[in-house]
């Protein structure tokens, strides 16, 4: 797997010392990007870690998501990139929701926009139905009366592939997919915020979804 090589420079102003990672091939970084005085190496060279993928996958759920108007470009493109991780097989774009022809999505899919298969949808609602009647587990990611915290369902993880349904930053999941979805599953908040940031959200969720029943 590629990897780059980094040097650490730390700022000779005493003052300063500021300390900071640069690819060592870049010619920038010999001067202080904080106060503008010279830098130096500091430490021996080093290489970014990337994480193998498994000689084999093992028999964990198969999940798709549905994201239904996700406004974001930044939001969207962390997906992907979850979505790549995770080994999702599917994302499905409705309503709003930009796709990985929009530039912007790359500059946090990095990309993964090019590895995950996806769909576009017009109408959440009738690509739901129409995934549920293919016969996928819709699970939306929401709070509300009927949410159950989703560490509590890894038993139910195993059998026919899930679809993830996550909503709007604003407005969260449509009552039409709720009322489509089989369980409302939400991450426990301890905070002052009732909900995550929605690519973060999905992410805690497609992880658990894909790697919860095997823990």
């Amino acid at each position: 797997m590629l990897t780059h090589v980094f040097s650490i420079r730390q700022c000779d102003n005493k003052d300063c010392r500021f300390r900071f990672p640069i690819e060592q091939a870049s010619p920038k970084g010999k001067r202080c990007p904080k106060c503008g005085a010279l830098t130096q190496v500091v430490d021996l060279p080093f290489n970014n870690h990337a994480v193998e993928a498994p000689a084999s996958t093992p028999d964990y759920p198969l999940v798709e998501a549905l994201l239904d108007n996700v406004r974001s470009t930044f939001n969207v493109g962390a997906m992907f990139r979850t979505a790549d991780g995770a080994g999702l097989r599917r994302l499905h774009l409705c309503g709003i929701t930009p796709a990985p022809d929009n530039p912007k999505i790359a500059k946090t899919a990095l990309g993964a926009e090019l590895a995950v298969p996806w769909m576009q949808h017009l109408n959440a609602l009738d690509a739901a139905q129409a995934l549920k009647e293919q016969g996928l587990r819709l699970w939306a990611l929401e709070g509300g009366p009927r949410a159950q915290s989703l560490f509590s369902c890894a038993a139910d993880l195993p059998g026919a592939p899930i679809l993830l349904v996550v909503g709007s930053e604003v407005s969260g999941v449509d009552p039409g997919l709720l009322n489509l979805s089989e369980r409302v599953v939400s991450i426990p908040m301890q905070g002052v915020k009732r909900s995550l940031n929605v690519a973060i959200a999905f992410g805690v969720a497609a992880y658990f979804l894909r790697y919860g029943g095997s823990v």
